[in-house]
């Protein structure tokens, strides 16, 4: 493993170890991901990535970004992403915006890398809020003022958008 896949690896596993119990995925699939038992965790951790569980979606996500226990692909690794930032998991936003910067199974977009990174570092638990926010400073680095305007005004609405959703289910169900 790559220097950059280790210190990768080691927040993801800090990322997943403190998010709120009933958010880390359960079981054996988590094991396996924290012993190094890459096939076997994809196994566990694919049918929970498959209905949507956010943790597994991103760990999955991971695995296929660096190719561990599955088949290397940028594009499988940014789906997962994806569909695990959107349920606003702040570990997949991070590592949504690092392929967004990368170029990594997406057009290289240094606006979008912005928006997820500071979602990413909003969200994040503690110990990850600062390393979030100096990545996402350094794709600043990147950027004219007004990308970065761009990037902060769609991170501000997509916080919205998710805002009036959660109100809009809460009235649904009578809250």
């Amino acid at each position: 493993m790559t220097r950059q896949a280790t210190a990768a690896f080691a927040i993801l596993a800090l990322a997943l170890s403190t998010a709120p119990s009933g958010a880390r995925p359960k079981g054996d699939g988590w094991a396996a991901l924290a012993h190094g038992d890459y096939v076997r965790a994809a196994a566990l951790l694919a049918p929970m990535a498959q209905s949507g569980h956010p943790r597994a979606m991103t760990a999955l996500g991971y695995m296929y970004e660096n190719g561990f226990g599955v088949p290397q692909s940028y594009e499988a690794a940014v789906e997962l992403y994806i569909g695990a930032a959107e349920r606003g998991d702040p570990t997949a936003q991070h590592l949504l915006g690092l392929s967004y910067d990368k170029g990594h199974g997406v057009w290289r977009d240094h606006v979008l890398a912005y928006k997820w990174l500071s979602l990413a570092a909003a969200a994040a638990p503690v110990p990850l809020r600062e390393p979030y926010l100096r990545i996402r400073d350094a794709v600043a680095l990147k950027m004219s003022p007004d990308q970065i305007v761009d990037g902060q005004r769609l991170a501000l609405e997509w916080r919205q958008t998710q805002t009036t959703r959660v109100g809009a289910a809460a009235s649904d169900s009578g809250l």
